[in-house]
Parts: structure tokens; sequence; C-alpha cells
């Protein structure tokens, strides 16, 4: 029960983290949206987020039916079946962010 709580907690933790890094790094390019309607840089965040989440997904889908190699249908973790593509898909979505932010700042020209 605790490993749960703690893989939840981490997961939550990671989520913040890139959408904050995502929101940052958005703001430091200068982003404008013209449109009379304006998103909150959050929700461009996450729409991001889950775009870069998706095309991650079709890349590895790509990579594995063309080098015919075999996956399990799906994982289990924690009472949850989920597509093995998709987890690795998720998890490099939210580190690129962060990477981004962790390279910005170490070298800064």
């Amino acid at each position: 029960m605790i490993i749960k709580i703690l893989v939840l907690t981490m997961v939550l933790i990671l989520t913040v983290w890139a959408v904050r890094a995502r929101i940052n790094l958005r703001r430091r390019r200068a982003f404008d949206v013209t449109d009379s309607a304006r998103a909150s840089p959050a929700s461009m965040a996450i729409a991001e987020l889950i775009a870069i989440a998706g095309g991650v997904y079709l890349s590895l889908m790509l990579f594995v039916s063309f080098l015919k190699i075999t996956l399990p249908d799906r994982i289990t973790i924690s009472h949850l079946q989920l597509d093995p593509l998709a987890v690795i898909a998720i998890v490099v979505a939210l580190l690129q962010p962060i990477f981004l932010s962790l390279y910005s700042y170490c070298c800064k020209k």
C-alpha cells in the first residue's frame, strides 16, 4: 500500500514538474496567441505534453513494428493494465521538458 502511494506521489510530482518546466520554456520563447480566446499557460503546456506523448507513442509503434519486436500487450502496475509503449511515451514526454530546462540552465549563453 505504501509503495502504491509513493509511486502515485512520484508520478504526480513528475507531472507537475514537467508542466511547470514547459510553462517556463514557453514564457522564455515569448509565445503569443493572437486568437480572441486565450488559453492559459497550464492548458497549453498540458496540451503540448499530450501531443508529444502521442508523437512518441506513434514513433515507438513504428519502431517496434519495423523491427518486429514482441512486447506484452499489457503490463500491470498496481491493478492497472497499461500498454507498455504508452507508459514509455508518457514518461519520455514528462522527462523531456525537465531535461530541456536543466540543459538550458546548465548551458546558458
